[in-house]
């Protein structure tokens, strides 16, 4: 197929509304949504789950299954419309002039066939070149997309890969045929903060070889300032404004813009003397939408009569950038108005150890052979010599990359796993070696869990209030079973949710309300030490910061001791008393939050840092990206765990770091980190995150 010149914007959306229809109505999701891309730019797509974002990208797909149509409005592609494409006009089109990477890669490879035949069919479908093309242009993308030893890659089957290589390869695939349109729809939420940097960093990179315009769908709003130029915030069907990057995030014009960024932990931003802000009530549901602007029943400006009338159209702000706000007050509102101060709290004291952890390690045995067992053993060593202590009403947090050894760790400490070596006590009683069945019942009160994906943890069949009854049973809580309901009721007060949800399945509730149901049964027999294991990456931005402060909340109250296991260091540095970086099974730096989020670093703890987005355009960061995945912890590297990606490796004479595992050594007054870099190095080392001057 030819592709067409063309010299006006890619891609056109105009009034664009979209239905999805059931047996009982007609569910609006997209309503009168317009943005325009040119040629070479990157326009981020944002909002909360639920909001639409996805849907404008299959309507611009055209794949919108069954029950969906475009219902208004239109869609052009290099000035053609697609809605009056034949099917064979968009066979052509797609893959080839517009191709779209899903926020899964796995969905989008086929595990029984090798990658290089898959990217192969690629230009050989659209474009009809030989075999020996398509392994060459296959061979240059693999290449393109940083990923080692291609020939090998192109050789392998997809379950052989990270998901940080398979996430690689369905960019290439994408760019195999050079399309003019990239839609991107969440294409690293699967992914680890610093492998997340390499592909975002490669995305942009690749964006300017191929001069290839994208359409980037996202709701984390530092990730869109890295790549896009301009940006469209979304909330319930509707863009709600529009401009670009530094008109939106610098001189915002619309109420749910500024609260979503009062919500997400930016720096300077602190539990105790800035807390977040998090946007009271909830997202309406599409059949429940509110008269006039959507928005309105959560927003601070609402004015009844106004805001709750008619259909509110999208204004032009002037003298900015094509900047658009759906709001009828915006030109009222006193944008820069100092944010009225949330409740400060005075910084919670820690106090005694409750939890003490003693050269810790735990090591698994597998079959070299797992597959067919047989075969030499093989010793994977998820964690290696732990060795930290826990206080009352502390926050210590856990971070690190997948396959670390954090979520090992948090199975020891609950008893889903026994140690290999090492020593936990709690309240100074050993219990790394009792399994959860054989504790007592003030052992499984005291250490509870709340887990990342509140989807999995209830029971679908049974009510909410049935499910904390029976926690409160287990514990052995309450005498009576009219004591343990007046408790249930009391502990939904506690999370914030209101007590008739006690008859409520879990399907009736939305993410951010299971995972408080979550936090309810995890403080039902008043737990001493909480894991909560990724507890709000799940969840929308909004519904974060409710969750977050939720959790303060109750720690201050009841002087629970929280092991906050994360990969954003934002929201660690939001929250954290202490730090633990860990990699491969080693702790690798620990210290209060101020010392590690502060030079000196070890060198991962540096590399971690400047891979977090940041959604603030007066931030300068360090650059650095890290080359290569995490080794396995079936086979890790000689020496240091993380010399294979270290980038200060030059310094150290006599390749020590390939040699032996460096030990602990105290930089300060409770900071530490396993490094051979010399002090004076050490000492040289600069900030990676700086406040840039106004």
């Amino acid at each position: 197929m030819q592709k067409w010149d063309y010299d006006g914007p890619i891609l056109e959306i105009d009034k664009l509304s979209i239905s999805f229809f059931t047996r009982l109505r007609e569910i609006p999701a997209v309503m009168d949504f317009s943005c325009t891309v040119q040629p070479g730019e990157a326009m981020g797509l944002v909002g909360e789950s639920g909001c639409g974002k996805s849907t404008v990208a299959l309507g611009v797909m055209q794949d919108l299954g069954v029950n969906g149509r475009i219902v208004g409005g239109s869609i052009k592609f290099k000035g053609r419309d697609l809605g009056q494409m034949t099917l064979e006009e968009l066979r052509d089109i797609r893959g080839s002039e517009i191709a779209m990477i899903y926020q899964e890669p796995m969905a989008s490879l086929n595990p029984a066939m090798k990658i290089g035949k898959q990217l192969m069919e690629v230009p050989m479908i659209h474009e009809g070149v030989d075999e020996k093309e398509a392994y060459n242009r296959a061979l240059e993308v693999v290449t393109d997309v940083k990923l080692p030893d291609p020939k090998r890659m192109l050789n392998s089957y997809p379950h052989q890969l990270s998901g940080g290589q398979q996430q690689r390869i369905v960019i290439a695939m994408a760019l195999m045929s050079k399309p003019s349109l990239l839609i991107l729809d969440e294409p690293t939420t699967a992914l680890d903060v610093t492998v997340e940097a390499a592909v975002v960093e490669l995305v942009k990179d690749l964006g300017k070889k191929y001069g290839t315009s994208m359409l980037f769908i996202s709701h984390n709003l530092g990730l869109v300032l890295e790549t896009c130029d301009r940006i469209c915030v979304m909330y319930s069907g509707e863009a709600v404004e529009t401009g670009s990057i530094v008109d939106v995030f610098d001189k915002m014009r619309h109420p749910y813009t500024q609260a979503l960024f009062r919500s997400i932990p930016l720096p300077g931003a602190d539990k105790n003397s800035r807390p977040l802000v998090a946007i009271p009530g909830n997202f309406p549901l599409p059949h429940e939408r509110p008269n006039g602007c959507n928005f309105g029943p959560r927003c601070d400006y609402f004015e009844h009569g106004r805001c709750d009338v008619g259909d509110i159209k999208m204004s032009e702000v002037p003298g900015n950038d094509r900047h658009g706000s759906r709001c009828v007050k915006w030109t009222e509102i006193d944008w820069n108005a100092p944010l009225v101060a949330a409740n400060t709290t005075e910084k919670s004291v820690p106090g005694n150890v409750v939890l003490k952890m003693d050269n810790l390690k735990k090591y698994y045995e597998v079959a070299a052979n797992a597959m067919f067992g047989g075969g030499n053993k093989k010793v994977v060593k998820a964690n290696e010599t732990l060795t930290f202590e826990a206080r009352e009403s502390e926050t210590l947090a856990i971070v690190g990359e997948s396959g670390c050894g954090k979520s090992t760790f948090a199975k020891v400490l609950m008893g889903l796993e026994t140690a290999t070596d090492g020593q936990i006590l709690i309240d100074n009683k050993a219990i790394q070696d009792i399994p959860i069945e054989d504790r007592d019942t003030k052992t499984v009160a005291d250490v509870q869990m709340v887990f990342q994906n509140p989807f999995d943890t209830l029971n679908p069949s049974m009510t909410v209030g049935r499910q904390i009854i029976r926690a409160l049973e287990i514990f052995g809580v309450g005498d009576t079973e009219a004591t343990r309901e007046q408790r249930m009721l009391e502990l939904l007060d506690l999370v914030k949710l209101p007590r008739e949800f006690a008859n409520r399945m879990p399907r009736q509730l939305s993410g951010g309300q299971k995972q408080r149901v979550g936090i309810a049964r995890a403080f039902a027999g008043d737990a001493r030490i909480v894991v909560a294991d990724e507890p709000v990456s799940a969840l929308d931005v909004s519904v974060q910061a409710a969750v977050t402060d939720l959790l303060m909340e109750i720690q201050r109250e009841n002087k629970t001791t929280l092991l906050f296991i994360s990969h954003d260091l934002s929201i660690v540095r939001y929250l954290s008393d202490r730090v633990m970086v860990m990699y491969l099974g080693h702790v690798v730096e620990m210290g209060t939050t101020d010392q590690v989020f502060a030079p000196p670093y070890h060198p991962y703890t540096e590399a971690l840092l400047s891979a977090v987005p940041i959604a603030d355009t007066h931030i300068e960061k360090q650059h650095i990206v890290l080359e290569g995945d995490i080794p396995s912890a079936m086979n890790p590297p000689s020496g240091c765990p993380f010399q294979t990606r270290c980038r200060w490796k030059d310094q150290v004479p006599g390749g020590l770091c390939e040699k032996e595992v460096p030990p602990v050594r105290h930089l300060a007054e409770g900071h530490q980190v396993k490094c051979h870099l010399a002090d004076e190095i050490l000492e040289q080392m600069t900030p990676v995150i700086k406040i840039a001057a106004e």
